[in-house]
């Protein structure tokens, strides 16, 4: 089969038809979407770049979960609120001028989507770090605890063996 011949029936429908049935977007459609994609979100490694660089990050990172999940681990450095206090508290721990980094456990749980959401209602500006605390140990960056701080192994297939994973 090529490009601009159709399939002969056979019943079932082969790999390359599943990825195609619907057509990708046209490129300035998909550039709009990938542009609009990089204003809502932040990737671990960036977020751990910009803290380990020193100074002010221009942003402020904050931890969603709950007390026992915090006391777990948590980004150095970060706020932590609960998202069902986000209402309540962030007007005392929040400056709406510094925009907030969110975070909750890892990519399968959208606690730090809800923290974003609950603050962009608020008034403030607002990303959410990709693969949340989960992401951020499995790339071998540093963690506190309520025993201090921690940090485990890079797991090699979420965090390049180089400084630079090119992308």
């Amino acid at each position: 089969m090529t490009a601009t011949s159709p399939a002969a029936p056979t019943g079932r429908t082969s790999a390359a038809d599943r990825v195609l049935r619907v057509a990708p977007a046209a490129p300035a459609d998909a550039a709009a979407y990938f542009r609009a994609s990089l204003v809502f979100h932040a990737d671990v490694s960036d977020v751990a770049a910009a803290l380990e660089a020193g100074g002010d990050p221009g942003f402020v990172v904050l931890d969603s979960r709950s007390t026992e999940s915090w006391d777990q681990g948590h980004v150095p450095g970060a706020v932590h609120l609960p998202t069902a206090l986000i209402a309540e508290q962030a007007g005392r721990l929040l400056d709406k001028d510094v925009p907030v980094v969110t975070y909750c456990w890892g990519p399968g749980c959208n606690g730090a989507t809800r923290a974003a959401l609950a603050l962009a209602e608020l008034g403030y500006q607002v990303k959410e770090m990709l693969g949340g605390f989960e992401y951020w140990v499995r790339e071998g960056f540093a963690f506190e605890t309520w025993q201090g701080t921690e940090r485990r192994d890079a797991d090699p297939l979420t965090s390049p063996e180089t400084a630079e994973c090119g992308c």
